[in-house]
């Protein structure tokens, strides 16, 4: 008889932010997810068939969403995170770049120069005075 998946892992909860816009109020928030990451274990469990050795050859390490519904921070109705993301696996995950660093090289790609950034005038004396008290 071939063993069941959950015997092939090592399950542990994991908890990562995401960011979700409510379809009701159109705000977008970070949300915190709950995910069960699921790590190949590094040997074969006992009393493994050949077709077990087979698929436990070819298994990769894999986080599953736990949560499919999340509630709205701004308007506190309840929705439902989108589907197509409840599966991924980490090997994918770990070489996305972070935003930062990818926005740093498509401007450094694009040849431009960086836009300068914005001095602010300096306040009125009458706002930057230590008050006097009321009169």
């Amino acid at each position: 008889m071939a063993l069941d998946e959950r015997a092939f892992f090592n399950e542990k909860p994991e908890t990562r932010q995401g960011r979700y816009t409510c379809p009701k109020c159109r705000r977008a928030a970070d949300y915190s997810i709950r995910w069960v990451r699921r790590a190949k274990k590094d040997r074969l469990p006992a009393g493994a068939t050949d077709e077990d050795r087979a698929k436990f050859a070819k298994l990769r390490d894999y986080l599953l969403r736990v949560d499919d519904e999340v509630v709205c921070k701004a308007c506190g109705k309840k929705f439902e995170i989108p589907s197509q993301h409840s599966l991924m696996f980490v090997d994918q995950l770990a070489g996305l770049p972070n935003e930062d660093d990818l926005e740093k090289e498509i401007a450094a790609a694009s040849d431009e120069p960086e836009p300068p950034t914005e001095t602010k005038p300096p306040l009125p004396a009458r706002f930057t005075r230590k008050s006097t008290g009321w009169k």
